[in-house]
């Protein structure tokens, strides 16, 4: 997606089905450094498998966060995803990027299964340096309601937004600038939400599928609430990892088991290639990676090396950036916003 100009600082918003969480980057210096993180909790059922449910209710949790940390009025970069994006590598042939605009439309009629004239578009030339007659475009495109919707949630808590992004290559573009040694090879990314994971398929850096699992941190509470009789305050503490539970390790591995299952789908086509490497390691993000033991089951279940991707391996936080959040519990999950943020660099 396009930049509209290149400012000093810029701030990225991930509005999720559990938090509205924030990060601020500061580009004036070498690298950028983030100056600014804050979070706060949405009510439950506020979002629901990424729908809002109640407009005012997530306007006002975003306002209200956006007021407590003096960012009120911001321009702001934020993403949309889920079923209503389509991310698809195409071939077309060789043309200048210009020229491929002009007929990406007729291009995306073939591959895109919503009605052409309600989205909308934007594509990335794979291998602009290639020679070959063909090239590899990785095409884009969203339902036009759920951008319009998006613009009007922010607008209504009193933030513009500068950019919409789509969430898989926000969270690519993060996980690329923190672990360059993951852009290498075949990897897989798992953004484990509240009640998705977002699974990105990489090959040498480049984002090749992605592919939506309908899982998240939700259903451990959930399980954990009808199969243990928890509270929902104590499931959540054993899903922070604040409280321990005994014999969790098998509710956790039927957990994995729906994550490795999502990865096997987004990662099949792998089996069908003539030579080359499978899939050499995994990456996991979001709230629901931190859930004890999940980092383990998923490299026993899928027998791959599995780490839990840290935002700021190579992203140098200021000492005050946090407040009073503990971003070494928070880190996880703020691999989505902060690649939002690192797009004005």
């Amino acid at each position: 997606m396009g930049l509209f100009g290149r400012k000093k600082r810029s701030v990225g918003l991930d509005i999720g089905s559990g938090f509205v969480k924030v990060v601020e980057v500061d580009h004036s210096g070498d690298q950028p450094e983030v100056v600014r993180v804050a979070m706060r909790p949405l009510v439950a059922d506020a979002i629901v498998e990424g729908e809002v449910m109640d407009p005012g209710l997530v306007s006002d949790t975003i306002s209200g966060l956006f007021q407590e940390v003096g960012l009120k009025g911001r321009e702001v970069i934020t993403a949309v995803g889920g079923h209503d994006v389509i991310i698809k590598k195409i071939e077309m042939d060789r043309m200048k990027e210009s020229d491929a605009r002009e007929v990406i439309r007729w291009e995306a009629e073939q591959h895109v299964p919503f009605d052409i004239k309600s989205v909308e578009l934007d594509f990335q030339i794979l291998n602009p340096h290639d020679e070959g007659m063909r090239m590899e475009v990785l095409l884009v495109a969203a339902k036009r309601e759920l951008v319009d919707n998006k613009v009007s949630l922010l607008l209504d808590a009193g933030v513009s937004p500068a950019v919409i992004d789509v969430d898989a290559f926000a969270l690519h573009n993060a996980f690329e600038h923190n672990h360059p040694e993951a852009m290498e090879g075949i990897v897989a990314l798992a953004n484990i939400g509240h009640e998705t994971t977002n699974v990105n398929i990489l090959e040498d850096g480049l984002p090749i599928l992605t592919r939506d699992i309908p899982f998240g941190s939700r259903r451990v509470r959930e399980d954990l609430q009808r199969e243990r009789g928890l509270t929902a305050e104590q499931a959540e503490d054993v899903v922070q990892g604040r409280e321990p539970l005994d014999d969790l390790d098998t509710l956790i591995q039927s957990s994995a088991d729906e994550v490795a299952v999502g990865i096997e789908r987004a990662s099949a086509f792998l089996m069908t290639r003539q030579a080359g490497a499978g899939l050499g390691r995994i990456y996991l993000s979001g709230g629901g990676a931190r859930i004890p033991g999940m980092v383990e089951a998923l490299a026993r279940r899928m027998n791959v090396e599995t780490q839990l991707v840290n935002p700021f391996e190579q992203t140098p936080v200021d000492p005050e950036a946090a407040g009073g959040l503990s971003l070494e519990e928070a880190a996880p999950m703020l691999l989505l916003p902060l690649g939002l943020a690192l797009r004005q660099a």
